[in-house]
């Protein structure tokens, strides 16, 4: 059964209500069924994609009295279509398989603030984005600060909450993030002041932020995103779940509600029950899996057109862009610094995304750069400083042991770093053109309109001399497409570029 949702988000002057009336040893379960960091629309390898999911939720509905279908953020981006599209596809499909309510992650800010708001209002559901304001202080557009759900005489709120990091890992532009518990602690007084039992937080946030809020008791459920874990956790005060991504396997969380009395006075407890539905021999649902072929159908026209030849062997897993030196790291910085005829080329290994091995001989599709590239970026020019080259190196190994995507894949500069030395001292040696960095001297570094802008960290980068902008930038995994266009045939490798010692 649909519940009827009541927004408390974006209305003043709320009154307060009491806790409807529940009488003793009164029992009912809310299912609430689980998604997050879905990006791509079918299925891969037999697991997940939209239309699988659709019949997950029918399913799960059908078995539950009181239900709510939830998605923990980062939905718009990145993926092929999103290139295209800017998350346009992916709104469609959570409105066609009946989401009610969606927290915003950080890849909701990657085509900026604008194309955000332009999704939240196509949304057929409520959009929480409980910590975060634009520039005059307010709530952004379309969102909703808190919810509240009723379930028989119980009654639950939620609120959604979105990792400060955003800053950081996209293009927030002038929206402002607040602390993560000082938000959850204000909006959960709000909450149980009008009546709620139990308070969810739908929560996209890193790992370490998860385990803070977990930790401080705030709220009873958190329902987590962005890490792509499989967690299923309860101690008895918070239960804590988080379903991978793209639904491969989707989860599943019955919340019973309980109200007793003891003592002559009324109580309530809840416990939950947790688990993982594997996607594997799940059927796809009819209406979905149509949506789906059209609008693979239009990529393929628009895709599968070949545009070069590989040699050797490229590898585009996590493990390999965010740690070391890799040869389609080369490649891409390699595109860019001839692209704009740059001293250096700079790309951060979290800009290339598709987790995949293209064995020598691989014929390459402009689907499967774009696939390596879908965030939409375009290749910037800049005027820095040695000193300040240096200064970004050592952001770009900052995290290394976390596999953040700050990590740099570099062309025409070369460098030794130590990973077991403290942040901000990792750097041993630089060379660019085969000689020792000057700190002192000017070079051109090519990369893209996120870094230039202070995404990953690389702040330095907005010190620099702008000399070409992002308003007469080339796409970059255009200017990718026609550097392999014109060789025909690369021969990307590893050869020493990035040392660790």
């Amino acid at each position: 059964m649909r519940l009827k949702i009541i927004i408390a988000g974006l209305l003043t002057g709320l009154i307060a209500f009491a806790p409807l009336a529940a009488t003793a040893e009164e029992s009912e379960t809310l299912r609430i069924i689980l998604t997050g960091d879905h990006y791509v629309l079918p299925a891969k390898k037999g697991r997940g994609g939209y239309a699988k999911l659709a019949t997950v939720v029918k399913q799960e509905r059908a078995g539950a009295k009181h239900s709510i279908f939830v998605h923990s953020g980062d939905a718009y981006s990145p993926s092929l279509l999103a290139g295209m599209l800017k998350g346009a596809q992916t709104v469609d499909m959570l409105n066609a398989v009946g989401l009610d309510y969606m927290v915003l992650g950080n890849h909701e800010w990657d085509f900026g603030m604008d194309v955000l708001r332009e999704r939240i209002w196509e949304s057929k559901f409520p959009v929480m984005a409980s910590n975060v304001v634009d520039v005059d202080g307010l709530p952004i557009d379309g969102t909703v600060r808190t919810a509240m759900v009723n379930v028989g005489t119980f009654r639950v709120g939620i609120i959604g909450l979105v990792t400060p990091e955003t800053v950081a890992l996209s293009s927030a532009g002038t929206d402002r993030f607040a602390p993560v518990l000082e938000t959850a602690k204000a909006l959960t007084k709000e909450l149980k002041a009008q009546g709620a039992n139990l308070i969810i937080a739908l929560a996209h946030l890193d790992i370490y932020e998860d385990q803070e809020l977990v930790d401080s008791g705030i709220v009873d459920v958190v329902l987590s995103g962005h890490d792509h874990y499989f967690i299923s956790w309860d101690d008895g005060n918070v239960a804590w779940m988080e379903a991978g991504e793209n639904s491969e396997k989707v989860g599943v969380m019955d919340l019973k509600l309980t109200s007793y009395e003891k003592s002559g006075k009324k109580r309530f407890k809840w416990e939950a029950d947790m688990r993982m539905v594997d996607t594997l021999n799940v059927s796809e649902d009819a209406a979905i899996a149509a949506k789906v072929k059209g609008y693979e159908d239009r990529l393929s026209k628009e895709l599968d057109i070949e545009i070069g030849t590989t040699t050797t062997e490229l590898d585009s897993r996590k493990k390999t862009v965010r740690g070391g030196e890799a040869a389609i790291g080369n490649l891409i910085a390699d595109a860019m610094r001839a692209g704009v005829d740059a001293d250096i080329g700079f790309a951060n290994g979290g800009g290339i995304r598709a987790k995949k091995i293209y064995t020598p001989g691989t014929t390459l599709t402009r689907r499967d750069i774009l696939t390596e590239l879908p965030f939409g970026n375009v290749v910037v020019k800049l005027g820095l400083s040695g000193a300040q080259i240096w200064d970004a190196l050592e952001n770009g190994v900052s995290q290394a042991e976390k596999g953040a995507g700050r990590f740099p894949q570099v062309a025409g500069i070369s460098f030794v770093w130590n990973p077991k030395a403290k942040a901000g001292s990792r750097i041993i040696s630089v060379k660019i053109g085969g000689q020792p960095l000057n700190k002192g001297r000017s070079y051109t570094v090519a990369t893209n309109n996120y870094a230039a802008g202070g995404g990953d960290g690389y702040k330095v980068f907005k010190k620099g001399k702008v000399l070409i902008d992002a308003s007469g930038a080339t796409l970059l995994a255009s200017m990718v497409m026609d550097y392999i266009k014109a060789k025909g045939t690369v021969s990307p490798k590893v050869e020493g570029r990035i040392v660790a010692q």
